[in-house]
């Protein structure tokens, strides 16, 4: 795999991990009397992904070292705890925006 594939890999597994927003877009066009479309309506609403804790166990199994029975065996506070370690460092190493 070359390494901007696997960054990008990493990128998405971290976002799901820890949870992101979006903005979702629904717009509404009506037709003209020529016949081309027109926006008549344009509404954004904000989307919030909370923390996946499948996306936390294969993040912490391929970047910290843990072995899948070790995490499997955690509690979900357990895996929160290492999320917001994990969260810590990264904010440190890449100084990247997140939740």
């Amino acid at each position: 795999m070359q390494a901007r594939e696997e960054k990008s890999i990493k990128k998405a597994l971290m976002k799901r991990a820890v949870g992101y927003d979006v903005n979702e877009i629904v717009e509404e066009y009506i037709a003209n009397e020529n016949g081309a479309d027109i926006l008549n309506k344009k509404k954004i609403t904000k989307k919030h992904f909370p923390p996946d804790i499948s996306a936390i166990k294969i993040f912490l199994s391929y970047y910290d070292g843990k072995s899948l029975t070790e995490l499997e065996n955690m509690t979900d506070e357990e895996l929160l705890k290492e999320r917001n370690r994990l969260l810590n460092i990264l904010k440190n190493e890449e100084n990247i925006k997140l939740p």
